[in-house]
């Protein structure tokens, strides 16, 4: 485009009834606008193309296929590797796209694809409903649900695609089309776990459940005793109730409220609880645990708005910091991984820096392994080692810790990851995540994205 002219002005001059915002680099909101979550991240698009509608996203779409420029897609923008944008191509911006419609009666909600699970929280839960939705609100829908979808509700209500009920595609060809059970069913199959490669989501229909007020919170130890909490953890979670949901993680205690000015900055170990019951129902089942195990630093467990738990971690994890992650699917966790773990765990290289193990148990084990993209369904957790830190010189500090963490139990992982938490790793890397579901992904692009429009993602390439 630039031996002829600019990608945004060309842009201009095609896209005629465009009803969003072309942004090109000499637009003074440019520099805003190609900002995504992960500060680490500083790509230099030739056109952002904030869609206001499905229409615009196909003339998008259109344009950049027929210029022959890379194509990326942008919903919430978190995605550790920078993969909703791309240096001289096209950005397809979906931010201006946040309606949400709940059908209180039907129990579903639709969201368009630039929503954050916030603004879908926020929508459900006055009708004391709610869908499986991360852990952070200001992610948005879109990257979460088409890599599968871990979160608070995970044990209680599956992942997020198992109550994903249909989606509006955008294909490479321009085509507008709903996959579901019934409609583009090899399509919805894919979308399920299989990343951006297939399209652009427009808007994604869940199935809700009656989820209004949680149990939820953190208890905290001393990191120092990390391998005793997470030696219990380990064996008392996968009996636990399917109410019960929690994640174990190493970190520091903000330096804020409602955290104890004492405990601030303090290296601890943990589980964030989320149950789905009464206050006497969530001690019952925390009981086991808690009886194990030492008196703890704080066991900040009550009632709460499932937007509020949901929403916990978005002031101590905020747009603009650096980020550096690794993860890995785990079916168990020997004595030896529990040693690793403690290790690292009291090797923090910075205060926001984490590692949060994620249970995929009870509703996600529901769910046969080639039934949707996603085919770890045996793992037994997540694991994410996240290096992160608002000042660019403790880059190489936070990147040392995520790759020796994760390199280091690796021997113990099941041998993929979670594609919504792994870096630019390789195209074996992203092989190994889909595992025996890859070689029909693949026969599922070479059918809807034949020449690999949507590669800018953990690619999966179309079958030849």
């Amino acid at each position: 485009m630039s031996t002829v002219m600019p990608a945004a002005q060309a842009a201009r001059r095609e896209l005629t009834g465009f009803h969003g915002q072309l942004v090109g680099p000499e637009d003074a909101e440019y520099a805003e606008a190609r900002k995504v979550y992960n500060a680490m991240i500083d790509r230099r698009p030739a056109l952002i193309a904030r869609c206001a509608a499905p229409e615009d996203v196909a003339r998008a779409v259109g344009f950049a296929r027929d210029h022959g420029l890379l194509l990326a897609v942008r919903g919430g923008g978190h995605n550790g590797a920078g993969l909703g944008t791309c240096d001289d191509g096209v950005v397809i911006d979906l931010s201006l796209m946040h309606d949400v419609q709940v059908d209180a009666g039907a129990r579903t909600v639709r969201a368009d694809g630039g929503c954050t699970w916030g603004e879908v929280d926020r929508a459900t839960n006055p009708y004391g409903l709610a869908t499986p939705s991360g852990i952070i609100s200001t992610t948005g829908v879109g990257g979460l649900t088409l890599g599968g979808g871990l979160g608070h509700l995970t044990r209680k209500c599956g992942l997020a695609i198992d109550n994903l009920l249909e989606a509006d595609v955008v294909l490479a060809s321009g085509e507008r089309v709903r996959a579901s059970a019934d409609e583009h069913p090899d399509l919805f199959w894919a979308l399920r776990g299989g990343g951006g490669n297939f399209g652009v989501v427009t808007s994604f229909t869940f199935r809700l459940h009656e989820v209004g007020t949680v149990i939820g919170g953190p208890t905290f130890w001393p990191a120092e005793a990390g391998a005793e909490v997470l030696t219990a953890y380990r064996d008392f979670l996968p009996a636990a109730p399917r109410d019960l949901n929690g994640f174990f993680l190493f970190g520091a205690v903000p330096p804020a409220p409602p955290f104890p000015e004492e405990l601030h900055g303090r290296a601890i170990c943990g589980v964030v609880w989320c149950h789905v019951g009464t206050e006497e129902e969530a001690a019952r089942d925390m009981a086991p645990l808690l009886d194990a195990l030492p008196a703890p630093l704080l066991h900040g467990v009550q009632p709460m708005p499932h937007p509020m738990l949901q929403s916990a971690f978005d002031g101590l994890y905020p747009r603009g910091d650096q980020w550096y992650w690794r993860a890995d699917f785990v079916k168990e966790v020997p004595d030896e991984a529990v040693a690793i773990h403690a290790r690292f765990g009291m090797q923090l290289p910075t205060p926001q820096s984490t590692m949060h193990m994620y249970p995929i148990d009870g509703a996600a084990h529901d769910v046969g392994p080639a039934d949707t993209a996603w085919g770890y369904r045996d793992a037994t957790y997540g694991t994410v080692f996240a290096g992160v830190d608002p000042d660019p010189a403790n880059v190489a500090a936070i990147r040392e810790w995520s790759v020796g963490y994760q390199e280091a139990l690796h021997p113990y992982s099941a041998g993929g990851a979670y594609v919504n938490m792994m870096m630019d790793e390789g195209a074996e890397r992203v092989r190994a995540s889909y595992r025996d579901n890859y070689d029909r992904l693949t026969r599922v692009k070479a059918q809807y994205d034949p020449d690999n429009l949507f590669r800018v993602n953990q690619n999966i390439p179309p079958a030849r």
